[in-house]
């Protein structure tokens, strides 16, 4: 039989108030401290995952598009297909995440995520083996083999190369070429933003809900600052990936003539997707076990205790049971809800402001690796290393340090702005050094270089020939650069004039080169090396950009807990999820799926030379004009971070007109819209979660 609880059989218990707004049973307050403390773990560990597995997609996508030989519009088209996932799901999910279980529709995006990241994996095992752009020489009985470029030798010349190539083209070629495995990547990548979509809102806004005003932004920062390790970890596997051939254990990789600097490189993509849908599947496990709700922190002994009875042992106190969502009250609310958050003005001004630091952040994540590649003569592994174990740390530091200053000194919305605000101008300031940090361009003969001495041929068709290569019959579609002695790149070794060589795989060097003039040996006595010759003045300069780049990302993450708690401290309580959703869409959406279209498009016209895909039309590029690339990539983000840095001021203004130096905000006019809406007190008890806030001051604070 049910028997009633005592005064002192319920003494150290914590209650909490039901969807109706009766009171309910709960766990122990050391009990509720321990859920909360394992859910910021857990959802600690889910940033950790999508981040770890976002960022390595990110430094792989040059890779990717080596591997299928397609486009840069359909890499973009690639790296947006997670955006649009979350176009599906985000504004749903984060509408009605306070009314569903949030840690377990979390747990069904982080199984949705490692199903994407297994997907993607599968054209490695329906494809064959990579075969990357070369120029083929035979060996003698001598192993010396015969001469690149030799006037007898059967094949077109460089005009014909093109015809020539479609007629040696086998029927397995249009098969592979003309295949759409690359969807694959594209349909996984499109599930891991479906699965990732409900992690932030349904994350962030359930810490705020259940943990105190005080402690809540130190949380936040906290889980984020946890969650920055996984994009560490994620450039880290994505450099030792990067570093391994794409056919690791299969080939022979003494055999291959190319290192991880040449820009056909395939690394190994697919072998980190395993262990990203590794991580993300662990990620899913701790949210089953969580309950649908937690009491607030800190305000466990002050709730009322009503008229409670328990079955069983009094020490065992069931958790009040979830409330029944309905479906067509929700839909009915939407647009209010909507109309109420873009009527608020500092929403909007952060929305904006939002979409432009989207733009400006997923550009650099996109593309620095290849910044750094054609600018400082560094490989791609070698970057994204870098960018791994010194830019990530120290944005990590910033988060942390910018969470704790919040707490540690209770700064008020209007600090929190003004601290933001001169951040992001200081780290602009500081971004504009970066045009300081100059590389010359890739000398390659006949593109960039004239030939040493030699006259170039007029017709227009042979802009990459000289008199003492016009009778090698090389084809202008090749790339398969050499080094001369004269610190010049050919882009072959027929293009180089060489006779003869020695050596296999990487270890191969040409000799008797007539387009190559060396120290004091005059034409046609010297020799070329297999690769790109090396840019000196550029490594000198790397180190510079490198500390000014750090300096930067530390200001920048320094400012960024404040900047997003401003959200939080500007709209109402019930409808922070929302603005968390309606945030991350928009940014995502206007941000995350244009940016590496315009920006790849724009870095597309800085290109010299085009490589060829092996069944014949234009593949990567080879060469970029390095000036050129700098301006375009460096003012791009130069260009919309001053607008950021506008954004920055009106918003500033705007929450210091709005809120009182005493932490009060200007409500007159809310006063008398509260007067005019108000209803009644039981219908706001249904709305409101558990450890939400209702009070008067708190309405007067984030209407």
């Amino acid at each position: 039989m049910d028997r009633p609880m005592t005064a002192g059989q319920l003494k150290e218990k914590s209650l909490f108030q039901d969807s109706d707004g009766s009171a309910a049973p709960a766990k122990t307050v050391c009990h509720n401290c321990s859920k909360l403390k394992i859910f910021l773990g857990a959802l600690a560990f889910s940033f950790f995952a999508k981040g770890f597995s976002g960022s390595y997609m990110k430094s792989m996508s040059s890779q990717i598009e080596r591997r299928f030989e397609i486009s840069s519009s359909i890499v973009g088209i690639i790296d947006g297909s997670f955006e649009i996932g979350n176009l599906m799901v985000m504004v749903l999910v984060s509408y009605l995440g306070p009314r569903v279980h949030r840690p377990k529709i979390i747990a069904v995006g982080c199984l949705i995520m490692a199903v994407g990241a297994f997907l993607s994996v599968m054209p490695q095992f329906l494809m064959g083996r990579y075969n990357y752009e070369r120029i083929t020489v035979s060996v003698d009985n001598s192993s010396a083999s015969v001469s690149a470029c030799s006037p007898g030798a059967e094949g077109p010349p460089a005009t014909d190369a093109t015809e020539t190539l479609s007629t040696v083209i086998n029927a397995g070629c249009e098969k592979t070429t003309h295949s759409y495995l690359w969807l694959f990547v594209l349909v996984g990548n499109l599930l891991r933003g479906i699965g990732e979509a409900p992690i932030m809102p349904l994350g962030v806004s359930y810490i705020d809900d259940f943990s105190k005003e005080e402690n809540s932004a130190f949380y936040i920062g906290l889980v984020r600052s946890s969650g920055m390790f996984g994009p560490t970890l994620g450039f880290l596997l994505g450099s030792f990936c990067a570093s391994l051939w794409v056919d690791v254990g299969v080939v022979d990789i003494d055999a291959i003539s190319i290192n991880p600097k040449d820009t056909r490189w395939v690394g190994a993509w697919w072998l980190g997707l395993l262990i990203c849908g590794a991580v993300n599947f662990i990620a899913s496990l701790p949210f089953w076990f969580l309950p649908y709700s937690l009491p607030k922190e800190g305000e466990n002994g002050n709730l009322k205790i009503g008229h409670l009875s328990v079955q069983g042992d009094p020490c065992k106190i069931d958790p009040p049971a979830q409330p029944q969502l309905k479906f067509s009250e929700a839909v009915k609310d939407f647009l209010p809800a909507l109309r109420k958050l873009f009527g608020n003005p500092v929403f909007v001004v952060f929305i904006f402001l939002t979409i432009l630091q989207y733009n400006s952040l997923v550009g650099i994540i996109t593309y620095e690796t290849k910044f750094m590649e054609q600018q400082f003569n560094v490989s791609v592994a070698k970057a994204i290393f870098l960018i791994g174990v010194i830019l990530l740390p120290v944005t990590i530091l910033g988060m942390f340090l910018g969470g704790f200053l919040i707490k540690r000194f209770k700064l008020h919305v209007t600090e929190m702005a003004k601290f933001a605000c001169i951040t992001f101008i200081v780290a602009y300031l500081l971004n504009l050094l970066y045009f300081t940090c100059g590389c010359e361009v890739l000398q390659v003969a006949g593109l960039t270089a004239p030939y040493s001495g030699m006259k170039h041929l007029s017709s227009s068709k042979h802009i990459y020939m000289a008199s003492c290569n016009a009778e090698c019959s090389c084809k202008v579609d090749q790339w398969d650069p050499v080094c001369g002695d004269n610190g010049i790149t050919y882009m072959t070794a027929c293009f180089a004039g060489c006779k003869s060589s020695s050596g296999t795989g990487r270890n191969m060097v040409f000799h008797n080169c007539s387009c190559v003039e060396g120290q004091g040996l005059g034409l046609g006595n010297s020799s070329a090396v297999l690769g790109q010759c090396q840019r000196e003045s550029c490594t000198k300069a790397f180190p510079y950009f490198l500390a000014l780049q750090t300096a930067c990302a530390f200001i920048l993450a320094l400012g960024g807990t404040p900047t997003y708690m401003i959200m939080f401290r500007s709209v109402s309580p019930d409808l922070k999820s929302f603005a968390v959703g309606i945030e991350t869409l928009g940014g995502r959406v206007l941000g995350g799926l244009p940016a590496p279209i315009y920006f790849g498009a724009l870095i597309d016209e800085t290109c010299l030379k085009w490589g060829t895909k092996s069944c014949g039309g234009s593949g990567s590029c080879r060469v970029y004009d390095t000036k050129e690339f700098r301006n375009v990539y460096l003012g791009l983000i130069a260009g919309l971070r001053a607008g950021c840095c506008l954004l920055y001021i009106v918003l500033s203004a705007l929450i210091m007109k709005r809120f009182k130096p005493d932490g009060k905000e200007m409500t007159e006019s809310k006063i008398a819209e509260r007067s005019t809406s108000k209803e009644p007190d039981t219908a706001n008890k249904r709305e409101i979660l558990p450890g939400s806030r209702t009070s008067e001051e708190s309405e007067e604070t984030y209407m």
